[in-house]
């Protein structure tokens, strides 16, 4: 039987021998740590050409027996979900193994008494309190499929994932704290669904107590629902390959795309990564500072740890306040061993200075990571000296949505470290690099596009309602693999992600495509065109610079900032506003009308002195007035 955790180099290299030369035998033990209600017949069945991959046929389960049944009898008095809110004099909220099942229940059967049911879609758009956590856990128990956007999205961008997904139900709550702010959820929520036909019931968890409007055929409160339904509510029994989620990410063009994750392959994949990147030991605290809305928060806050009967920690604030210690603090005050943030956040508190960080002792940490976008140099140096005081190693971890878990990362203090590097691929992982023409590039220091040769188990299966779209943006690139989207090199088998290759930009870890952004500056009525490139930023790693074109007329430019920003928080949140508003005369276009990012991205990068072959475009003399304005 294959190891679970890794626990030294040697391990680690004979657990990558068995899954390349044996993946099914290698995953099928994997798999076989955790508890089924009926085993699989065929471990995998797959080809990248359709595609269509299948993990574990014919395998039943639910996630939630995993995540909370299994750990009952030894472990039931065990912390499962430590819970941190936004005012530190408000009290933390602390549930055992025991008692965050019960309220799961609870929570399942309150769903249940709406009608809602196995297969159905549930929208869930809640800040960070724990009915965040048992809401999802409940969707997954009665084998109805959640969907969460996260709170800071817009109700137009709320609207969009609902319908695409015609979700029957919405949790959501009254309102949240984040820092010294109120904000409105259920206002949203409720602005929402004025386009959305297939909602029948929205559940709201009473939090900061705002006024809100309560519908009556369709709204309901969670705390005297609960009242009237039973704590016990047996675990639906799915297949494998049921939807265990939809979770919506960016692309190249203007739509968000549903990517669908199963309940079988994303368990196996995403307990195992928890447990062996972050070195999880039975009794350590584990902290993940993302939100639930994305990718990080499903797998490293919710699923991973407690299919590993951990104690994870979820926050409702956020790291500046009410001061900029805040994550040190909290480190201190529950002893957190494994911390995992973004590097946004560790520039911002890097800026910040160091003494945020020497008021806390932070001595119980013992592994730190970073996910979302490529750390830099600097970001890693002050992470691992002022945070893990030297004596901690920074796991840089690199994954998608669309792969579920973390593909790249060190182990803990297995093996070796570089800074800027993500590291080497976990046992199973099969990551290559291929140039433009789809030749493996085998020499160690030349970037290639960065594509996996062989399924993992918690791969995107499809787009929701949209295979055709899935097979073309993931497997049409190279034929026989999956294309991540991002350029990468290699050194002493270290992968060091470079960066997206397609119009998608990554602001703070959060990617968003340049089409959907322009579509939202475009509903502005003063701009006629415009077009969005990402450029270097000191905190978030790339910044939004948005080129513009105005109608006839005078403009002014405080008016042009406001009617662009306004229509993109509208369209999709407060998170994709652009950093850099420049007005052009013109944009630089070939003469088919396509705009030449290229030379907009070195534009906003300030290399002007190489931009490339110009002789394709239609007015090159458009060049020189966008080089003028440059801000």
């Amino acid at each position: 039987m294959s190891l679970f955790q890794i626990s030294t180099v040697e391990e680690y290299n004979t657990a990558c021998k068995n899954a390349f030369e044996n993946p099914e035998t290698f995953w099928d033990d994997i798999a076989s740590h955790y508890q089924w209600q009926k085993r699989w017949s065929k471990t995998l069945n797959w080809n990248f050409k359709e595609p269509k991959i299948t993990w574990y046929h014919e395998g039943k389960l639910n996630i939630t027996e995993n995540c909370l049944d299994r750990h009952l009898k030894n472990n039931g008095e065990t912390i499962a979900l430590i819970w941190e809110p936004n005012n530190p004099k408000e009290s933390e909220i602390r549930m055992t193994y025991n008692e965050l099942h019960l309220a799961v229940c609870k929570f399942s059967n309150v769903l249940k008494s709406k009608g809602i049911k196995k297969g159905d879609r549930v929208a869930i758009y809640m800040p960070m309190i724990p009915e965040l956590t048992i809401g999802v856990l409940a969707c997954a128990r009665i084998g109805a499929i959640h969907s969460v956007v996260f709170a800071g999205f817009s109700s137009q961008a709320l609207a969009d994932r609902i319908n695409d997904s015609t979700c029957c139900a919405v949790l959501t709550s009254d309102g949240m704290y984040r820092g010294s702010k109120n904000l409105a959820v259920k206002t949203t929520v409720d602005q929402a669904l004025k386009s959305c036909t297939s909602v029948k019931t929205v559940v709201v968890i009473k939090r900061d107590n705002s006024d809100i409007k309560m519908m009556k055929t369709r709204d309901i409160w969670y705390h005297e629902a609960e009242q009237e339904v039973s704590d016990h509510c047996p675990a639906e029994p799915m297949d494998s390959e049921d939807m265990l989620f939809i979770l919506y990410t960016s692309g190249s063009t203007g739509k968000p795309k549903g990517i669908v994750h199963t309940c079988g392959g994303y368990m196996v994949y995403t307990g195992y990564s928890f447990k062996n990147v972050f070195q999880y030991q039975n009794g350590d605290i584990y902290w993940c500072t993302a939100d639930v809305g994305w990718i990080t928060g499903h797998s490293y806050i919710i699923y991973g740890p407690l299919l590993n009967g951990a104690t994870t920690l979820m926050f409702e604030g956020i790291p500046t306040w009410p001061n900029a210690g805040r994550f040190w603090e909290i480190c201190d005050k529950y002893g957190v061993n494994q911390f995992y943030t973004a590097p946004t956040a560790i520039r911002s508190l890097m800026a910040l200075g160091d003494k945020w960080v020497e008021g806390s002792s932070l001595k119980t940490l013992k592994v730190i990571g970073s996910v979302g976008e490529p750390i830099n140099k600097e970001a890693w140096d002050w992470y691992e000296k002022v945070v893990g005081r030297g004596n901690c190693p920074i796991v840089d971890t690199w994954w998608q949505t669309e792969t579920g878990g973390i593909m790249i990362s060190g182990l803990g203090n297995i093996g070796k470290q570089r800074a800027t590097f993500a590291g080497l691929p976990l046992p199973g992982i099969q990551p290559v690099l291929l140039d433009i023409d789809g030749r493996e590039i085998l020499q160690d220091g030349i970037e290639g596009h960065l594509c996996i040769k062989y399924p993992w188990p918690s791969m995107l299966r499809t787009i929701y309602g949209d295979h055709q779209r899935c097979r073309d943006v993931y497997f049409s690139n190279y034929d026989g693999y999956y294309f991540t989207g991002d350029g990468a090199k290699r050194e002493d088998g270290m992968f060091r992600i470079i960066g997206r290759v397609d119009d998608v930009i990554n602001v703070s870890g959060h990617r968003f495509g340049t089409a959907e952004i322009e579509n939202a500056i475009n509903s502005s009525t003063l701009v006629t065109e415009s077009a969005v490139v990402g450029y270097p930023h000191a905190i978030k790693g790339q910044g939004i610079y948005a080129f513009i074109s105005l109608g006839s007329g005078n403009h002014d430019d405080a008016d042009v900032n406001n009617s662009v920003i306004s229509a993109v928080v509208e369209s999709i949140g407060h998170i994709a506003k652009p950093d850099i508003i420049q007005i052009a005369p013109g944009l630089p276009k070939t003469r088919s009308g396509k705009i030449m990012r290229r030379i907009l991205r070195k534009i906003a990068e300030g290399r002007t002195e190489d931009l490339g072959d110009i002789s394709t475009l239609l007015d090159p003399s458009v060049i020189d007035s966008l080089i003028k304005g440059k801000k």
